[in-house]
């Protein structure tokens, strides 16, 4: 059962799409909040729940550490975060749903005394602005849930008081999941292509560049279904213009791509260049639909384009129109779209370059200043990107009945609320923006589109993926923990920059990375500017790269189909060994370990020089190993070993991949391609229990 508590009134995001018939309203503290202890007055909200012993924190989403979130604080804030480092309280997107899971074999967990049982429930804080997830960090016993504002809706999702009849076949974890991913509405389906191995470098300058990166993928045999479109297409690096000097035909070089299977897959900023002789800046003016001051003026602040105006996605009118530029590189023959810079990432401000000027002004050139006045410079130059203060200045029109308290100024229709109120909205509302045009205009059409920044709701509209990280190993555990966080939140088409995007990869780092990768809906190896070239096809040995993608094109019936699955009926993708094995006390404490759809298992090997890894079996599996030299990941059988439950060391060559089925389950897998467009999908062979062997309930692709 979900409940839904609203304090005060809180700004209506559109995260949730279902009515909750059972509503409570409080306008000030209720006196009894039968999930913790809850204080919503004028110096804002907070949330206090006492955590027995061995109790869990599952979700957040796009968040630092491990599944389990406990003994760490989190912020939402949607955050442009070049490194992440775990000091990092904030990342890109703001995913305020938490799971409180107390282990069924605990004796001590739940014992709260405002619970009278210790059934895990679920938490969704709707809440637009800064949000503080304080999980036992500055008391081990306790979570507390801030903010500053005290209007907030929070959801509470409750199996304990009677389960449905599928709920009942399925883990109280996974129940509650199901749950909250019913209010908010299904998520995003890529089209089929976007299953395939994509490759993007932020330098891919012209034509030629991306031509050289397309036939070098076909000379070594690597399947490639896109290429990426960095900064470095634009005019300028303005929004929907194509530098002609370097595609002076686009539409015809998009042509020849699809021709050979392979989609081009441009980025859209959210900066707009401020230049009166630039159509969408000039309309964009005409129309008041960029964010402004208290004054009325147009915010500005420096990108990548340098002096840039900021569409206002709150206001549905500046929507529609940003969604329909989107028109220009859809008919020139695009059909996926990546957004970025939309947290929004500010580099400076007017106002913030003037302070810097101000303060070197004071030091009066001094070109030997001492040791507090060269870090007052120092500090004074770094705050200046992303400065919080930034976010106060400018504001959005929002539809008056959407504005809550939040509303500053009197009207009708719209009202004015200041940025950093709802600031976790922006990207969430960019994404949708264009998702909303692409229904109107291409409604038969499935289009990629994922985003940085992102809120639960957007996971409607699109995918995300997980940002600028880096070449480390400990980057590669990162995304196998994100990955199932995300799924609870509704954000299933999901994947990092594999071989990392900072600093330079070893030819370890990148295969290893691929092997885990096989599984991850966006497949997409990117990388920054001056680092070392990580197309896979320059490495040593590509018939190892070859290999490990060769076997993504195998399995992709199965992995598209369970998406499918997990998308229309509101499950996980990738899930945690604890959702799945609650009653198992080893099981729930494993994170390096996940399920991926109904019957596979996956447990990749992230540490370098590693050779194997140790596995835990939960049941007994059947442990399928892909090798290169017996030419299972191309069009043989890998071996394929039934393991007894328990723990078990694995072998795991650095050019193997090793993964399990379930026992009485088998999986279809097909020959592969150099595109998807090419797979056979409908003639499979068959891996895992033999006796299940064309049993398995595939989407017919």
């Amino acid at each position: 059962m979900v409940r839904k508590y609203i304090f005060g009134r809180p700004f209506e995001t559109d995260a949730v799409i279902k009515s909750i018939e059972n509503t409570q309203c409080f306008t000030n503290c209720p006196e009894a909040f039968p999930y913790g202890t809850v204080s919503a007055e004028k110096n804002g909200f907070e949330f206090s729940y006492t955590l027995g012993c061995d109790d869990m924190i599952f979700g957040l989403g796009e968040a630092m550490r491990g599944i389990n979130k406990r003994g760490f604080s989190y912020v939402s804030w949607c955050s442009d975060v070049s490194t992440h480092t775990e000091d990092k309280q904030s990342l890109y997107g703001a995913h305020n749903f938490i799971i409180i899971y107390p282990p069924a074999f605990s004796a001590e967990s739940g014992k709260n005394k405002n619970r009278s049982n210790s059934c895990p429930f679920g938490l969704f804080f709707d809440y637009p602005g800064k949000i503080t997830f304080d999980a036992g960090f500055t008391k081990k016993d306790e979570l507390k849930v801030s903010a500053e504002n005290p209007d907030i809706t929070v959801y509470v999702i409750d199996i304990s008081d009677g389960q449905t009849e599928n709920q009942q076949k399925e883990s109280a974890l996974c129940s509650i999941v199901r749950e909250f991913r019913t209010i908010i509405g299904q998520s995003y389906i890529p089209p089929f292509w976007a299953f395939g191995y994509q490759q993007s470098r932020w330098g891919y300058k012209s034509e030629a560049d991306i031509a050289e990166v397309c036939a070098g993928y076909r000379k070594a045999g690597i399947p490639l279904d896109a290429v990426y479109l960095d900064i470095d297409y634009m005019d300028g690096f303005r929004d929907f213009t194509v530098d002609k000097s370097r595609f002076p035909d686009f539409a015809g070089f998009i042509k020849k791509l699809n021709d050979d299977g392979i989609h081009a897959v441009p980025i859209i900023d959210a900066g707009v260049k401020a230049d009166q002789d630039y159509s969408t800046d000039k309309e964009g003016i005409q129309k008041g639909f960029f964010c402004k001051k208290s004054d009325g003026s147009i915010f500005t602040a420096g990108v990548w384009p340098g002096k840039s105006h900021f569409p206002d996605f709150l206001n549905p009118e500046a929507r529609r129109w940003f969604g329909s530029m989107y028109k220009t590189l859809l008919d020139a023959g695009a059909d996926g779209f990546w957004n970025d810079m939309n947290e929004p990432a500010l580099f400076y401000s007017e106002s913030g370059v003037a302070e810097i000027f101000s303060k070197l002004s004071v030091h009066g050139g001094n070109t030997n200043p001492d040791v507090n006045s060269f870090f007052d410079l120092r500090d004074k130059v770094f705050s200046a990107s992303n400065n919080p203060e930034d976010y106060k200045t400018f504001y959005h029109k929002v539809p008056a009945e959407k504005a809550g308290a939040y509303a500053e100024s009197a009207g009708t229709k719209y009202v004015s609320v200041r940025h950093d109120k709802i600031h976790n909205l922006y990207g969430y509302n960019m994404t949708r923006a264009a998702a909303e045009f692409f229904r109107e205009a291409a409604p038969d059409k499935r289009i990629l589109l994922f985003s940085r920044a992102s809120y639960i709701g957007m996971h409607r509209y699109g995918g995300i993926w997980t940002g600028d990280n880096c070449s480390w190993w400990s980057h590669l555990l990162l995304c196998i923990k994100m990955m199932p966080s995300l799924n609870m939140c509704g954000f299933l088409y999901t994947g990092s920059d594999i071989g990392g995007f900072g600093a330079n990869v070893s030819r370890d780092l990148l295969l290893r990375w691929l092997e885990f990768s096989i599984f991850t809906p966006l497949m997409r190896n990117h990388s920054a500017a001056g680092t070392r070239e990580q197309e896979c096809y320059r490495f040593e040995q590509p018939e190892d790269f070859r290999a490990v993608i060769n076997l993504r094109y195998r399995l992709i019936p199965y992995l598209y189909s369970e998406f499918l699955n997990a998308a229309y009926n509101n499950g996980m993708y990738f899930r945690p060994l604890a959702f799945d094995y609650p009653e198992d006390p080893i099981a729930v404490r494993i994170e390096d370990q996940l399920m991926v759809g109904g019957a596979i298992m996956a447990a990749p090997v992230y540490e370098q020089n590693a050779y194997g890894r140790t596995v835990y079996l939960p049941e007994d599996m059947i442990q399928v190993t892909c090798r290169p030299e017996d030419g299972s990941c191309e069009t043989g059988t890998p071996e394929q070993i039934l393991m007894e439950k328990g723990f078990h060391y694995i072998e795991v060559p650095l050019n193997t991949v090793v993964f399990f089925i379930k026992k009485g389950c088998a999986i279809p897998v097909c020959r592969p391609a150099l595109c998807t467009r090419d797979l056979n999908t409908k003639a499979f062979d068959w891996w895992g229990d033999k006796s299940a062997a064309g049993k398995y309930s595939f989407t017919n692709l």
